[in-house]
């Protein structure tokens, strides 16, 4: 898989700037409305009993 291909026109996509810092993701988040927190992850949970036990 290409991912520097547009799936639209077929056309090659280049990197216009490689953000590292995390006050410049928040920033760009913020500016986009998105949110900025991390997602919440789920406890782990242990494999399925049988249904005799």
């Amino acid at each position: 898989m290409d991912v520097f291909a547009c799936l639209r026109c077929g056309g090659r996509r280049r990197v216009l700037a490689y953000v590292k810092g995390a006050g410049g993701v928040r920033a760009i988040l913020k500016h986009l409305g998105l949110p900025t927190a991390g997602a919440h992850l789920a406890h782990a949970r242990g494999p399925p009993q049988s249904a005799w036990c």
